[in-house]
């Protein structure tokens, strides 16, 4: 048995965002993508994992429409707690750390990611066990060009030392906790606060290590995103299924 399967583990899935580059009525997480709102495909994979709990943070007033017809629907009993989310992505990680209950290492997952697997659920925990900080992601593939104000390019870095990243970011939940305690006591002046690993990064001395996920594990955010998911999804035997 694996050390990270020994250890209280929590997932955070966050499906609070408004997607408004999708260009729909509908918010992202529960347009249907094979069958079944986007958003059951992240729940189903920590379902299935060796995580104990799992805290789903979504937009205001729509706690009772996902208890209802996301969780209970399709039973994902591992969700422990249904909890509104904030303005900005970190302020509704910060409401489900708040939520979570007895647990070593937590991690944090987008719900517009779909094609998450449990093979990366458990390189995740693995990562915290291991690192304390850790976040899924993949070297990139193309030539990346940094752009000055006027879109012109200004420099091209060295691709062999950039990273796609993704999610799920897993932590310690004590590390975690402490970072966006201090990042809200004193939050900094200028700052795009984008991922978790920011956070950590900003707020304490950890390091947060790399960890190789799949280049499969895309966010959905615009209308092709889904198209593509779907095809990721059918080919693995999950999406035009009934349940």
């Amino acid at each position: 048995m694996s050390v990270a399967k020994t250890r209280k583990v929590a997932a955070i899935v966050l499906a609070a965002g408004k997607g408004s580059r999708m260009g729909t009525s509908v918010q992202k997480q529960y347009l249907n993508l094979g069958g079944r709102p986007l958003l059951c495909y992240a729940l189903e994979a920590f379902e299935h994992s060796p995580v104990d709990q799992v805290i789903l943070v979504t937009g205001a007033g729509e706690e009772e429409y996902c208890r209802q017809e996301i969780v209970e629907r399709y039973g994902y009993s591992k969700v422990a707690a249904i909890v509104c989310g904030g303005k900005e992505r970190y302020h509704s990680v910060y409401e489900g750390l708040k939520a979570v209950h007895e647990c070593e290492d937590v991690l944090i997952h987008d719900g517009a990611r779909p094609c998450v697997t449990e093979e990366i659920i458990c390189a995740a925990m693995e990562g915290a066990v291991r690192h304390k900080a850790c976040v899924i992601g993949m070297p990139v593939k193309d030539t990346i060009k940094m752009a000055d104000d006027n879109e012109d390019a200004s420099c091209t870095p060295d691709r062999s030392h950039l990273w796609l990243i993704q999610t799920p970011q897993a932590f310690s939940y004590e590390l975690v906790r402490t970072a966006y305690d201090k990042l809200f006591a004193n939050p900094p002046v200028g700052q795009n606060i984008t991922d978790d690993a920011m956070v950590v990064e900003l707020m304490t001395r950890q390091k947060v290590h790399l960890v190789r996920g799949s280049y499969e594990n895309i966010k959905v955010t615009t209308p092709e995103d889904m198209e593509v998911a779907e095809i990721f999804l059918r080919r693995e035997g999950k999406a035009l299924l009934s349940r």
